[in-house]
């Protein structure tokens, strides 16, 4: 969970964890050949001057939606994360190769998180309607989306249970 209690899931491609290793001791080494001084610290710190760039450039209107969650300023992070979508399916390869292009290790794509952060938004703003939808189109365009069947599972018992209750209540 987020400071401000709002939880977060991070799902993690153990695989592009081992590719990321080995780039940052090819960085390592490099800095190794080269006879520089302290070559782990180099290495290491350019790596992640690299991933903390790439990420920067590339994700920034999905980092700057996270952002915006947090000031739960929901609106502002649907913008920033359809800006972000939209960046991301017009350049896909750069969301597929994110292991290498933006040194993630994040199991799922630029785009599946960024549909999920759209139709979290429209649910904590209370349109369950638009956040279904959202919903519905991550699992046409992911249907493995596990983050999306829960979410959508848990929209369908919330309504369930208002049905119910407004029913027992005209008894």
């Amino acid at each position: 969970m987020s400071k401000n209690n709002i939880p977060t899931i991070k799902q993690t491609n153990w695989i592009t964890v081992i590719t990321q290793v080995v780039f940052m001791a090819v960085l390592i080494i490099i800095y190794y050949l080269l006879d520089i001084d302290e070559p782990v610290l180099l290495g290491a710190l350019t790596y992640l001057i690299l991933s903390y760039g790439s990420r920067s450039y590339f994700a920034k209107d999905h980092k700057k939606g996270i952002n915006l969650i947090k000031l739960n300023d929901y609106s502002g992070a649907i913008k920033s994360f359809e800006k972000s979508v939209a960046y991301f399916r017009e350049n896909k390869w750069i969301d597929k190769y994110r292991f290498l292009t933006l040194l993630s290790d994040s199991k799922i794509s630029y785009i599946e998180m960024g549909l999920n952060n759209i139709a979290f938004s429209y649910a904590q703003m209370g349109n369950g309607n638009k956040a279904k939808y959202y919903y519905q189109e991550i699992l046409n365009e992911f249907p493995d989306s596990n983050l999306a069947k829960t979410a959508l599972n848990m929209l369908k018992s919330g309504q369930n249970i208002e049905e119910e209750n407004a029913a027992t209540e005209n008894l």
